[in-house]
């Protein structure tokens, strides 16, 4: 489930592979996965994008 401008919400557990390779088991019944890139536990949402807005453009 996508929720708007929040996390991707999927069904755990699962295990998810970075790009470098490293795996990352959770064993939550629902993961949250980032997608605003601004989590320091990306990819799994810290809540970042709550506290962090995307600057507005000129209106």
């Amino acid at each position: 489930m996508l929720t708007d401008g929040g996390p991707a919400l999927i069904d755990g557990p699962v295990d998810l592979t970075t790009t470098d390779g490293t795996v990352l088991h959770c064993d939550r019944f629902v993961v949250a996965l980032c997608l605003c890139r601004r989590s320091s536990t990306y990819p799994l949402c810290d809540t970042s994008h709550r506290r962090r807005r995307h600057p507005r453009s000129a209106e």
